[in-house]
């Protein structure tokens, strides 16, 4: 196993980062009249996971990590909401999506684990 030694040695902040590049290369396509709606909440949202995952690391107790990985995990929830609002409203295609909400499901996972596992390491 890896030491970690920085929130950027973290799989999951990386995978976060990589989806919130996925999301801007996305909503570059997305209608002018959306800049300041589904765009700007789509792109918020994803740098919002990554920032969430790194602040969390940077603070002094396990519970403040704790609940930034939880609050990640909410700004993922919102990501899917936005990217399944944005087919059913006709601004980009199920197909365009797809990738996405496969990465934030992945993700998800990832949160789980490391906040479980977080959760059970007992403080020395």
């Amino acid at each position: 196993m890896e030491t970690v030694k920085s929130y950027r040695d973290l799989k999951v902040w990386q995978r976060a980062m990589d989806l919130a590049v996925a999301a801007y290369e996305l909503t570059r396509g997305f209608p002018r009249d959306e800049q300041f709606g589904l765009t700007s909440q789509i792109r918020r949202a994803t740098v919002s996971t990554a920032a969430n995952i790194a602040e969390g690391y940077g603070r002094s107790t396990k519970g403040a990590y704790l609940s930034f990985l939880r609050i990640a995990q909410g700004s993922l929830k919102e990501v899917e909401t936005h990217l399944i609002l944005a087919t059913r409203v006709s601004v980009c295609t199920e197909t365009a999506t797809k990738p996405l909400l496969e990465e934030t499901d992945e993700l998800g996972r990832m949160l789980r684990a490391l906040i479980v596992r977080l959760e059970q390491h007992v403080d020395r």
